[in-house]
C-alpha cells in the first residue's frame, strides 16, 4: 500500500527547485513554490528506505543562478559522500527510525547534583573493542558501567551532528538534523542515551549554532539569506570557524527570522527525538545575540517538559552576564577556574586574590553554584598530566598534584566536569589537528599509580554527590597564610552538612601546622582516614607538599 509522502524545501528567494529521487528509475521532479517560501511535491511511496536530494537554482553570490545539487537541510539521515538524504517510511509516515525508548521514567539528577564527563565518541574507546564498537556509540555503551562506577551522572558529547569525513571534532557542522554516521546509526545513538538514562546518567550535546561548514546546504541555497555577508567580528580572525548564521536578518514579507526558525527547529528536534537532557552552546561570545539565545534556551526547556534540563554556554573568557538570573543560559564553562587553578597546581604562582574568586564564583558575579561548570582540562585545554610533564614534574610528584587538583575540583563552588581520561592520569598532548585521532590510552590503568588516581577520584566524586554542603552556594575562606602558601575554606548548607578543605600549595611538607579559629561542629572526621579530630583553640595537622586535608561533618 502506498501513501503520499511530502518533500519540501524552504527557499523563498530561489526561482526553481527539483526533487531528484534515486528510486527505480531515477527521476527529476519539478517542485512547486508556495507563497510561504516552500517548494514542495508529494510522492506515493510504500513503506521502505529511499534516497533523494534537491537540485536548486542557487541564489548564493558565487553560484548565482547555477543549478546545484544539495542534501535536504532537514534530512535526518544522510550519505554525505554520495550526496543524498535518506528518508524512511513506515506505516505510511516518515520516521527517523523505529527505536522504542525503555527508560524514560528513570529519575535523573538535578543540575546541582551533577558530575559531568566530557567525551569525544571516536576517541573514547580504543583497541579494547573490535571495529564494530571501537570509536562508536556502541563502544561508549560498553563503557557506561565504568562511568557509573566512577560516579559520573552526566556525559557531555562533543558534536554528534554529521560532519565532513569520518573523523573530526565536529565543530563545523554540515548537516544539523543528521547524526554522525561514522559513529553508528540513529538507533545506536538513541540506545546510548537510553542506556545512560537507565543508569541515572544525563546526556548533554554540543550545539554548534554560531557557524557551519562551508558546504552546508544553506550556504549553497542562498548564502546571504542565512548568513552574515561578511565576518561577524572581522577584528577577531582567530575565532572565525566558518560562515556565521545571521540572527539579525528579518524577512519582512514572510514575517520570520530565518536563522532563528532553522536553529530553533534543530534544537527542538534533538531534544524531542533524542531525549537530550541539556545542550552546551558553542562559541557564545562569537554568536553574540542574547535575545536569540534567551528564546532558544526557552524553546529547549519547553521541549524537554518537566524533566531537568541544562543550557550551558561556552563563552571564553567566561562571564556571569551570559547566565541567569539576568542572562540567557543556565551555566557557563568556568574558564577562569582552569586558568587560575592549574598554575597553582604546577607551582608557577601563589596569588590568593586570583585563586579565591575562581573557587567562589559569587566574587565574579555568578549568582549560584549551578551557574558555573568547573574543569581542570577540556578538549581545548592540555591535560593536567601534560601541563605537569611540560614543567618537569613526573611520577609520584605529578600524581600527588593530580590528586590535589581532584580535591579542588570536587570541593569548589560550581558543577565539576572531567575531560575523558583525566580521572586516571591520561597524558596525551591536546590535539592540534581536529582530523587526527587521539584515542584514550586505557592500558594506563594497568599501572598502580593510574589506578590509584582513579580510585581517588571515585572517593571524591562520591563525597561530592552525597554531601549537600558541596552542592551549595556557600564557601568561606577562614585561613590564609601567604608565606606558607596555605589556604583553608569551609563549605556548608543550612541543614548542618559541612566540609573543610585545607590546601598546601608549597613544595614543603608541613608538620604540626596550626589552624586557629577552625569552624565548629559536633564532630569532624578526616575524609581519607576517617579519624575523628579534636578541636581546642584550633587544629594541628600535618599537610604534605601539594596536598590537602578534607574534613567532613554531618
Amino acid at each position: 500500500m502506498s501513501n503520499s509522502i511530502e518533500f519540501k524545501l524552504f527557499a523563498p528567494h530561489n526561482n526553481q527547485v527539483s526533487l531528484i529521487t534515486y528510486f527505480s528509475p531515477e527521476k527529476e521532479i519539478e517542485m512547486q513554490k508556495s507563497d510561504d517560501g516552500y517548494f514542495s511535491t508529494a510522492l506515493e511511496l510504500k513503506d521502505g528506505i529511499y534516497q533523494y536530494k534537491f537540485r536548486v537554482k542557487s541564489n548564493s553570490p558565487h553560484h548565482q543562478e547555477e543549478w546545484i545539487d544539495i542534501i535536504d537541510p532537514y534530512a535526518t539521515d544522510v550519505d554525505d559522500e554520495k550526496g543524498y538524504g535518506i528518508v524512511r517510511v513506515k506505516d505510511g509516515q516518515r520516521i527517523v527510525d523505529d527505536y522504542v525508548w525503555q527508560y524514560d521514567n528513570v529519575p535523573l539528577p538535578q543540575n546541582h547534583e551533577l558530575v559531568i564527563y566530557e567525551m569525544h565518541v571516536a576517541d573514547f574507546t580504543g583497541d579494547e573493542f573490535g571495529p564494530e564498537k571501537r570509536g562508536k556509540y556502541l563502544g561508549v555503551i560498553e563503557k557506561l558501567d565504568y562511568l557509573r562506577d566512577l560516579g559520573i551522572n552526566a556525559i557531555e558529547l562533543m558534536p554528534v551532528n554529521e560532519y565532513p569525513g569520518d573523523y573530526n571534532w565536529g565543530y563545523k557542522v554540515r548537516h544539523f538534523f543528521a547524526t554522525e554516521s561514522s559513529y553508528g546509526s540513529t538507533k545506536d545513538l538513541k540506545r546510548l542515551i537510553d542506556e545512560c538514562h537507565k543508569r541515572g546518567i544525563r546526556v548533554f550535546m554540543d550545539g554548534i549554532y554560531n557557524h557551519t561548514d562551508e558546504k552546508c546546504p544553506l550556504m549553497l541555497i542562498d548564502k546571504n539569506y542565512w548568513y552574515y555577508e561578511y565576518r561577524h567580528y572581522p577584528e577577531d580572525p582567530d575565532n572565525y570557524w566558518g560562515p556565521e548564521f545571521n540572527y539579525n536578518n528579518y524577512d519582512e514579507q514572510l514575517d520570520i527570522k530565518p536563522a532563528w526558525k532553522y536553529v530553533g527547529d534543530v534544537v527542538r528536534y534533538w531534544v524531542e527525538e533524542y531525549h537530550l537532557d541539556g545542550i552546551r552552546f558553542d562559541a557564545v561570545r562569537q554568536l553574540a545575540n542574547f535575545e536569540f539565545l534567551t528564546w532558544l534556551a526557552q524553546e529547549a526547556h519547553k521541549t524537554a517538559g518537566s524533566k531537568p534540563f541544562f543550557n550551558i554556554a561556552e563563552h571564553i573568557p567566561d562571564t556571569s552576564t551570559v547566565v541567569k538570573p539576568d542572562g540567557p543560559l543556565d551555566a557557563c564553562w568556568h574558564e577562569s577556574f582552569h586558568y587560575f587553578v592549574v598554575p597553582h597546581i604546577t607551582g608557577e604562582k601563589f596569588d590568593l586574590e586570583q585563586l579565591k574568586p575562581a573557587l567562589d564564583p559569587k566574587q565574579q558575579g555568578y549568582a549560584t553554584a549551578t551557574n558555573v561548570i568547573n574543569y581542570i582540562a577540556t578538549h581545548d585545554r592540555q591535560r593536567l598530566m601534560r601541563e605537569l610533564g611540560d614543567r618537569g614534574i613526573f611520577d609520584e610528584d605529578a600524581f600527588r598534584r593530580a590528586k590535589l587538583a581532584a580535591i579542588i575540583l570536587m570541593t569548589a563552588v560550581g558543577v565539576p566536569m572531567l575531560w575523558m581520561g583525566e580521572e586516571f592520569g591520561e597524558y596525551q598532548r591536546k590535539s592540534e589537528d581536529v582530523t587526527q585521532p587521539k584515542k584514550i590510552n586505557w592500558s594506563l590503568l594497568n599501572n598502580d599509580q593510574n589506578q590509584n588516581l582513579l580510585d581517588y577520584y571515585k572517593k571524591l566524586i562520591a563525597l561530592r554527590k552525597h554531601t549537600p554542603a558541596l552542592q551549595s552556594d556557600n564557601i568561606e575562606f577562614f585561613h590564609e597564610n601567604t608565606a606558607a602558601k596555605i589556604l583553608a575554606y569551609v563549605r556548608w548548607n543550612d541543614r548542618g552538612s559541612r566540609v573543610v578543605v585545607v590546601i598546601n600549595f608549597s613544595a614543603n611538607n608541613l608538620s604540626h601546622y596550626q589552624i586557629p579559629h577552625f569552624p565548629t561542629a559536633d564532630t569532624w572526621r578526616d575524609f581519607f582516614t576517617n579519624d575523628e579530630i579534636t578541636i581546642t583553640d584550633g587544629v594541628v595537622i600535618d599537610i604534605p607538599s601539594y596536598g590537602a586535608k578534607v574534613f567532613v561533618s554531618h
